[in-house]
């Protein structure tokens, strides 16, 4: 089990990098389109502002944010594009000043969470440390779309760890909310740190089942960032080749995911 400090200083170094980005965008970036379908910057932040306040009612009043899931998930193809529509008509210092708040107030939420204790959410109850993780892999992810979108590039850091191990622990989630049954074999998951230091590995290392990659590329294609011919990740089996295909660290419906940029595969 992750340290949930741990992971919280790294959600909020992820947030403030965000911040730092976004803190400098024009009024005519803010409106940029980015890879998201009919979603500008100021949608990507409005959904980020959105979430983190569904994060923090479901640690503050579980009973609360259960009702407003179930009124949500009645309506799975729309209710994400609603909140982000929603956030989107804020003037933007408003936006931010709501983002900003909403990230600290569940930073102190969080911390003060009793240890064992577990959350209501979209997909599977999570404890302190899950809901960290899963907060920091919205931020990275919608982060990144805000950087496809205004030309940005970032460097990945090893806070992308958090991302992997998401993406690796929802292998049998994107089976299932796909109808599908999750394959019952062990997967050995080995991805190369960003700074190429070393391995992030999980699973056992004879199973036969075996996706291998740059942890970068293994993050965007998980959180549906890159389509699978645009990464340099790699299977080995069957059951593994149909994960990459449909692979999501994400909690609701399964994305349509990304078109490719090009035929082949590679490096992203």
């Amino acid at each position: 089990m992750s340290d949930p400090a741990a992971v919280l200083d790294d959600l909020r170094a992820e947030g403030d990098e965000l911040d730092q980005l976004v803190g400098g965008l024009s009024e005519k970036q803010w409106s940029l389109a980015t890879p998201a379908p009919r979603w500008t910057v100021v949608h990507q932040i409005a959904h980020l502002a959105w979430t983190d306040t569904a994060a923090l009612l479901s640690v503050t009043d579980p009973e609360g944010f259960t009702a407003e899931a179930q009124e949500a998930l009645s309506a799975p193809e729309r209710f994400v594009d609603e909140g982000a529509e929603a956030g989107a008509e804020l003037p933007v210092d408003e936006l931010l000043a709501w983002w900003r708040d909403g990230r600290e107030q569940l930073q102190r939420a969080l911390r003060a969470a009793p240890a064992g204790v577990k959350f209501p959410w979209y997909g599977p109850p999570m404890g302190a440390a899950s809901m960290a993780t899963g907060r920091l892999m919205e931020t990275w992810a919608h982060g990144q779309d805000i950087a496809d979108a205004v030309g940005a590039r970032r460097e990945p850091t090893a806070r992308l760890r958090h991302v992997a191990r998401i993406g690796v622990r929802a292998r049998g989630y994107a089976f299932a909310v796909r109808g599908l049954t999750p394959p019952a074999e062990e997967f050995r998951v080995e991805l190369t740190a960003p700074d190429g230091s070393g391995l992030w590995a999980y699973g056992p290392e004879d199973a036969r089942q075996r996706v291998t990659g740059p942890a970068l590329d293994f993050c965007l294609l998980v959180t549906q960032r890159a389509h699978r011919d645009d990464v340099a990740v790699r299977a080995e089996g069957a059951d593994a080749d149909r994960w990459l295909d449909i692979a999501q660290a994400f909690a609701g419906p399964a994305g349509a995911g990304r078109e490719p940029k090009r035929r082949g595969g590679g490096a992203a």
